[in-house]
């Protein structure tokens, strides 16, 4: 593979449509349509929005109304979850370029993807699938998100998977997988918090040494989530990155670690079924806005 593309965050050729709103160091939540009323009554409040690029690919209505109000006020974060940058079929053309037309509408302060897949030939799945990590799969990894990249003109941030099996033909670790991604394509990393807890519990691992070995000084963007205890066939406790309630207490502390190592980083409460209501959601985010400041103030007073 050719040298990566050292691209920088460029907005569209023309006038910025939004104002450039710092996402630096704050926590905000997933957008809901549930949530809109209440967003709108309240003042700006410190913070930003992370959406689903594929909820916004039509051409106009009112998701397109309602998110084009928001980015006036609020910075948003732009989330893919269906490019199946980890598939080794060919990306689909037609989603790259409504990707790429949403990069240019809203001039999102952060853009990301998932090291996942989730298509076969012409069979969209609802799962983002797991993939071994070898030679010939960082190098179609790495191919696509040199494509996506080119074709949005800015790095993406990748997310570490959750997992639930691993692959006998992985020849390294998912850390030295993701470290390889990033110095062959000048991407960032959107560090999934709960990923890496529920990852590390199905497996069996440890989750600090996982965040020890990761390249944290990439990190642009930091999810936390809830996650579900199940059991599997065997009656082990089976972990299940489910999004449907509020952030656990052990992926708390592992955030307030990650941020006493990589500094204060824009942080998402993600929240996607069994949705509650708003100042629920609100507080989770306002939980993680408390230790980002916690950590940027001791950071702050060290220097003096």
């Amino acid at each position: 593979m050719n040298e990566p593309t050292r691209i920088q965050p460029s907005r569209a050729s023309a006038a910025a449509r939004f104002p450039a709103h710092p996402v630096d160091a704050m926590a905000g939540t997933s957008l809901k349509p549930e949530h809109l009323e209440r967003i709108f009554d309240e003042a700006p409040q410190r913070g930003f929005f992370e959406v689903h690029a594929e909820n916004y690919m039509g051409a106009g209505g009112p998701p397109h109304a309602a998110l084009t109000r928001v980015r006036q006020d609020y910075p948003v974060s732009l989330h893919g979850v269906c490019m199946s940058i980890g598939g080794p079929q060919p990306l689909d053309k037609a989603h790259l370029g409504r990707f790429k037309a949403l990069v240019d509408r809203y001039e999102p302060a952060l853009v990301s993807e998932h090291l996942a897949w989730s298509t076969h030939q012409s069979t969209f799945f609802n799962d983002l699938l797991p993939l071994p990590y070898t030679e010939a799969t960082l190098a179609h990894v790495a191919e696509h998100i040199d494509e996506v990249q080119d074709a949005i003109g800015r790095p993406i941030l990748l997310e570490n998977p959750s997992t639930y099996v691993v692959f006998p033909q992985s020849t390294m670790s998912e850390t030295d997988f993701i470290r390889a991604i990033v110095r062959r394509t000048g991407c960032g990393l959107l560090l999934d918090v709960n990923n890496v807890f529920v990852s590390a519990t199905n497996h069996g691992y440890s989750a600090l040494g996982y965040l020890a070995d990761y390249p944290l000084e990439h990190v642009g963007e930091i999810h936390l989530a809830g996650h579900a205890e199940q059991t599997d066939d065997e009656g082990e406790l089976l972990l299940i990155d489910s999004h449907d309630g509020p952030v656990g207490d052990a992926v708390w502390k592992l955030f307030d670690i990650v941020i006493s190592r990589r500094g204060a980083t824009p942080t998402l409460v993600e929240w996607d079924s069994d949705i509650p209501d708003w100042p629920i959601l609100k507080a989770e985010a306002l939980a993680a806005q408390l230790i980002l400041d916690r950590h940027a103030s001791g950071l702050a007073n060290a220097g003096h």
